[in-house]
């Protein structure tokens, strides 16, 4: 390697620790610092209203989901087609307290990040019992397995009082050092604590796959068998990759419920457990960063969809039906062309990217 640390190009290693390393080079490491410093620092300079912060609080929260999803999906080779029930317990977790003490209980309001882990704790158990059937069950009976599972959340949700028949049950704002979030504030304050959830939840997430339980992780989805022979037990694997997909999108639920004051069954449908696979789809399966990628892409072009969706109503009023089509279409389309033509996603085109710059102008 390069005396000088910073003109280092490619990874030339001499010891196992230093091949898992988080970041490789110097450079890496200082970019990745400068970049997160511009996440936190740049509401700051730019006043952003509370719309568009809402979407951007919205991508964030996809992005917790999505990084659940990829672990089971990506790097345990699991589909399921029921993440946005994992979401909707997060959610109704805090629902249900706010249902049992009232939505102003300090509980609720002050002791909001305790709220938050017992949400990612109950994702957990329920993606625990959701993945039993793993142990017998693959490919697409364990899809099935997962779609009962959301048409179970759902019907719940929908015919139980407790849970005001899938209606939106409210949740209080909550308070901070400073004292009560008030509505001005509400997203931004959320924007940040999202944001540092993210970055907990990726560093974990990275150093998860640095260890012999990540590396089971990608030893199951590419062989069970395999991975059997060498020691590895496929089905605690399978299990645990669920529990831990339940956490993060519990966490996300609880995120959701707190950012819309609320929770209410039109969140957490099957519609948008397609969305998430989606997203990881979009993103790369299999990457971490993969699941940043995909909820940006999915989110950005439904938005455009529907300005465009908008624009063409106003031009086409005989045409409402194909205008009405818009966003379907192209979700639908933006899926099938990625399946076909870059099946490892968008984190595909970073990784090149990234293989350019680091060697350019070397050859070797």
């Amino acid at each position: 390697m390069s005396s000088n640390r910073w003109l280092a190009t490619g990874n030339y290693f001499t010891s196992y620790q230093q091949e898992q390393r988080i970041f490789f080079t110097t450079l890496d490491r200082s970019a990745m610092g400068l970049f997160l410093l511009l996440l936190f620092v740049w509401p700051l300079f730019f006043e952003v209203g509370n719309k568009y912060m809402f979407v951007i609080d919205n991508i964030l929260v996809a992005v917790i989901a999505v990084i659940g999803l990829n672990l089971v999906t990506g790097f345990a080779g699991l589909i399921s087609i029921g993440h946005a029930a994992f979401v909707g317990i997060g959610a109704y977790t805090v629902a249900s307290f706010a249902t049992v003490l009232g939505d102003r209980h300090m509980l609720i309001t002050h002791a909001w990040p305790l709220l938050i882990v017992l949400s990612g704790c109950m994702g957990a158990l329920f993606g625990a019992l959701v993945g039993l059937p793993a142990l017998r069950l693959k490919h697409l009976y364990l899809a099935i397995a997962t779609l009962s599972f959301q048409m179970i959340f759902q019907w719940v949700i929908n015919f139980m009082d407790f849970f005001n028949q899938g209606q939106t049950i409210a949740v209080g704002r909550v308070y901070f050092i400073t004292g009560r979030v008030e509505r001005s504030e509400h997203y931004l304050f959320w924007y940040y604590v999202i944001l540092v959830l993210i970055v907990c939840i990726a560093f974990g997430v990275r150093n998860l796959l640095r260890t012999r339980y990540g590396r089971c992780l990608i030893a199951v989805r590419d062989n069970d068998r395999a991975a059997d022979a060498m020691g590895m037990h496929p089905g605690f694997t399978k299990v645990y990759a669920f529990a831990l997909a339940g956490f993060c999108a519990g966490v996300a639920g609880a995120l959701h419920a707190y950012l819309y004051r609320g929770a209410g069954i039109d969140s957490f449908t099957l519609h948008h457990s397609i969305n998430y696979l989606a997203m990881a789809i979009v993103g790369g399966l299999g990457t971490l960063h993969g699941a940043f990628w995909g909820p940006l892409a999915i989110k950005v072009l439904d938005l455009q969809m529907e300005r465009l969706s908008e624009w063409a109503g106003t031009y086409l009023t005989a045409a409402t039906n194909l205008t009405t089509a818009l966003r379907p279409l192209s979700f639908g389309l933006v899926i099938v062309l990625f399946l076909m033509f870059e099946p490892r996603g968008i984190a595909n085109w970073w990784r090149i990217v990234r293989s350019y710059v680091k060697l350019w102008p070397f050859r070797y």
